[in-house]
């Protein structure tokens, strides 16, 4: 009985493991939203290979076929040591993988913590119950195992018990409250942002903007779901705050008026239409409609700052009669409008006229990047509507912060990195290239290119990999097989490859920049949207 004991607790110590695992990528999935979680499994179906299927088959023939309690033994024995080098590999390899966004413990976690561990106590139960038994200790020992294979699901299961039971009660109480709390707050202007990407950049520089003269309160990070919003302002919003600035994503028709329903928007920022999550949401046309959702949930009275550069938004048969500010840079007919706009290694520097004055007002901000400029432009357009001076905009966009990993410039040793490693879409991309074509210098980009793209991904990447090629001196790709439309769109271009550098792990490219020997200043740009679970 010793050895079911101590392959028991390692059974355990597996659990903990491998659910930490799963909850992290079910959190990342936004606990299955639109089948999210369901198409992480489908795309890595390689985790139902692991080595503990090899515990499972041994305890099956243990179960099946053994009829001798010394067999037994010896039988479990190899189970024990086989879970004792899953969990050793298991280890070592979460060491190894990097990161962006490690699990949180919420409390919707600690609660699908609670309902996961019902199904692993019910073979512990048993196997207590049946201590002296050895035959049925060992068919407690195989459902455990069966279940720990299959932790996964087990878990996909929890959280769709959880759903429709306490998170959907949780959900209406704290909604509830979150209303309440709204309506009391008559003078709160609300503006909602939204947009294919930009949006948390955008939220950020707004109310760094707009908190030169008033009390403006953004989401926090990038909670722009319900749950996001619910906790905004239920745990963040004060009552002095004279501004709420929510972000709003979504991934389905439908989500964006859901949000407005939730804090009714008086004032909204359009950021740009792509083609961002196009997998989920079908078709281009599906994501025009939605994003345009929080236009059309204005007010009469509210005010809608639109980007005359974006075709889609131009084109777009907007039924609402709220006003509209537009801003462009390319475009000469707007509201607000940049040009002479330039970058170099201490941030951007711009032009900037308003509708019905014709003096030009030169700004300058840390910020990189055209699409950077276009936020502004959104923030200072909706800062005259709130009656700021544009002495004192100008003097707030100086002091706009760089949002972490937004092409945001950092000096790391010998050499300047360009981080725009949140997140990567075509548009997105396009704009960092042409940010690193900018910078003096040598240059380099470190990428696996980009993802959720549906079908066009291959395409966008190979686009993506000429635009690497018109700028860029070194490229570093991470992962080999997924990074093929790059190196495609290289080879197009013909890019020279042995300038061409592959590996697995994105930190030996920090190593490989490190050792370039150049006189020249180095600039390195991370585009990088690989997931956490990346592992070619």
């Amino acid at each position: 009985m010793l050895v079911l004991i101590l392959l028991t607790l390692l059974m355990l110590l597996a659990v903990c493991l491998k659910s930490k695992k799963c909850l992290h990528m079910l959190q990342q999935n936004l606990y299955n939203e639109n089948n999210r979680y369901i198409k992480w499994l489908a795309k890595n179906r390689m985790i139902f290979l692991n080595f503990d299927l090899l515990g499972v088959l041994l305890l099956a023939c243990d179960v099946l076929f053994v009829k001798q309690e010394a067999w037994y033994e010896i039988i479990l024995f190899f189970v024990t040591v086989i879970y004792a080098i899953y969990i050793i590999s298991f280890y070592l390899l979460e060491k190894q993988e990097q990161a962006k966004k490690p699990l949180v413990v919420t409390a919707r976690v600690k609660r699908l913590i609670g309902t996961t561990s019902i199904f692993y106590l019910l073979p512990l139960f048993a196997l207590l119950l049946n201590s002296n038994n050895m035959k049925l200790g060992v068919f407690a020992v195989f459902a455990l195992a069966i279940l720990l294979y299959m932790n996964a699901i087990v878990l996909l299961i929890a959280n769709t018990i959880n759903k429709y039971t306490v998170e959907k009660y949780v959900y209406h109480s704290f909604k509830a409250k979150a209303i309440s709390k709204l309506s009391s707050m008559n003078n709160l202007k609300v503006i909602g942002i939204t947009g294919s990407y930009g949006k948390t950049s955008s939220k950020n520089i707004l109310s760094d903007i707009l908190n030169i003269e008033y009390i403006a309160r953004p989401t926090p990070k990038n909670l722009n779901t319900p749950y996001g919003l619910i906790m905004t302002v239920n745990n963040h919003l004060d009552k002095f705050d004279d501004i709420l600035i929510a972000e709003m994503g979504a991934y389905k028709c439908g989500e964006i008026k859901e949000l407005c329903d939730l804090v009714h928007p008086k004032y909204g920022i359009l950021t740009r239409i792509g083609t961002a999550h196009l997998e989920t949401f079908g078709s281009e046309e599906n994501i025009q409609k939605t994003k345009f959702e929080l236009i059309e949930n204005l007010p009469l009275d509210g005010i809608g700052v639109l980007n005359k550069d974006d075709a889609k938004q131009v084109s777009y048969p907007l039924k609402n009669q709220c006003k509209i500010l537009w801003i462009g840079i390319h475009e000469k007919d707007v509201d607000v409008r940049a040009s002479n706009i330039r970058c170099s290694s201490k941030g951007t520097t711009f032009d900037v006229t308003f509708k019905g004055d014709k003096k030009k007002y030169s700004f300058e901000t840390k910020l990189l990047g055209e699409h950077n400029v276009y936020n502004i432009l959104a923030s200072l357009a909706l800062g005259r509507e709130f009656g700021i001076s544009i002495t004192k905009l100008m003097q707030a966009v100086r002091l706009v912060r760089p949002v972490e990993h937004r092409l945001e410039l950092k000096k790391l040793g010998n050499f300047y990195q360009i981080d725009d490693a949140y997140n990567s879409n075509p548009t997105g991309a396009e704009n960092a290239c042409k940010v690193l074509g900018m910078m003096p210098g040598l240059k380099v980009v470190v990428t696996p290119g980009m993802v959720e793209l549906g079908e066009k991904e291959s395409e966008y990447n190979e686009r993506f990999g000429e635009q690497i090629a018109s700028v860029a001196d070194y490229v570093v790709l991470i992962g080999e097989k997924r990074t093929k439309p790059i190196q495609k769109g290289l080879k197009n271009k013909k890019f020279d490859m042995d300038n061409v550098i592959i590996y697995n792990d994105v930190r030996k490219a920090y190593t490989f920049i490190s050792g370039l020997r150049t006189k020249k200043d180095v600039y390195a740009l991370f585009e990088n949207d690989l997931p956490d679970t990346y592992n070619e």
